[in-house]
């Protein structure tokens, strides 16, 4: 998953006038496209996912996902989402706070910089954090010197998580908070609230929703992930293989049922995700919608 979604919605004149403005086949042709789209590249793959899945029964679904290489690998997808997750929303706060509340040299530079996992490939991230950490890399002799392993290993599958998600808890909170303007700080500030507080009392109250959504969007992506992943791990079975590596060792040796019962795991956390998203649109709409008829 990659790419960024605003909280953006239209009021309802819009809405109205663009009902009005096209005939109602055009939106009768397309909703269907839209819908017969959705059901032939998302609904259709997710349902045979589920029935492949669940081909062979349950006893061969339940012994897939709970054994030992099968529980190692969902343990170190949830350790690096627990890790990577909450680093990249406190960076994400952090740089969408010094982006739209204050002015310095190089605020184009950070941006760009942010951006950057966006465009470049996960593997040659995960290249990056080779060249850098393996044995024959810039660190690699002072990392073996103390007996610091960082590639083909937890650490390593961490740093490029961390890479390949940095942007998105930023990416989200950057317009949101360029909208919401300064206004409500300064009126805190010269009331006398110092910083940290005016943060915690009214930065962090304003962004809350743009903030979980942005979170909701950097743990899915974190869970998913696969080419920075397969660079750094070593795909070693029961130590480093995440959720994704281990559904490309099931599959290449054949084992298509077991594959595609922790791929029906993932695939159950994208669906959970996708009902958690929708509740917190809706909230931020009715929020939303609450403020403009209280001004």
């Amino acid at each position: 998953m990659s790419g960024h979604v605003s909280l953006q919605y239209s009021t309802p004149q819009v809405q109205k006038s663009r009902k009005e403005a096209e005939p109602r086949w055009v939106r009768y042709l397309l909703i269907f496209l839209a819908i017969g789209f959705l059901a032939l590249f998302l609904v259709l793959p997710l349902a045979a996912i589920f029935i492949k899945a669940f081909e062979k029964g349950g006893a061969v679904f339940f012994e897939a996902i709970s054994s030992p290489d099968a529980l190692s690998a969902i343990k170190l997808t949830v350790t690096v989402a627990v890790i990577a997750v909450p680093l990249n929303a406190i960076f994400g706060v952090a740089a969408a706070w010094a982006i739209t509340k204050f002015n310095f040299k190089g605020k184009s530079l950070l941006i760009t910089i942010i951006d950057l996992p966006f465009a470049i490939s996960p593997v040659i991230a995960g290249l990056v954090f080779v060249l850098l950490f393996s044995s024959r890399g810039l660190f690699g002799p002072w990392l073996m010197e103390h007996d610091i392993k960082i590639i083909f290993a937890v650490p390593g599958i961490v740093l490029a998580t961390l890479l390949i998600t940095l942007p998105f808890v930023a990416r989200e909170l950057i317009p949101l908070m360029q909208t919401q303007g300064n206004s409500d700080e300064e009126a805190s500030m010269t009331l006398g609230a110092s910083g940290w507080k005016t943060f915690w009392l009214v930065t962090l109250p304003n962004i809350k929703w743009g903030l979980l959504y942005g979170v909701i969007l950097c743990t899915a992506r974190t869970i998913g992930e696969f080419g920075a992943v397969s660079v750094v791990s070593g795909h070693i079975r029961g130590m480093t293989n995440t959720m994704p590596l281990h559904i490309e060792i099931l599959y290449n040796e054949y084992q298509f049922s077991a594959a595609f019962a922790v791929a029906s795991l993932m695939s159950l956390f994208a669906i959970i995700t996708l009902i958690v998203k929708n509740i917190i649109e809706w909230k931020a709409h009715k929020s939303m919608v609450s403020e403009e008829g209280e001004a």
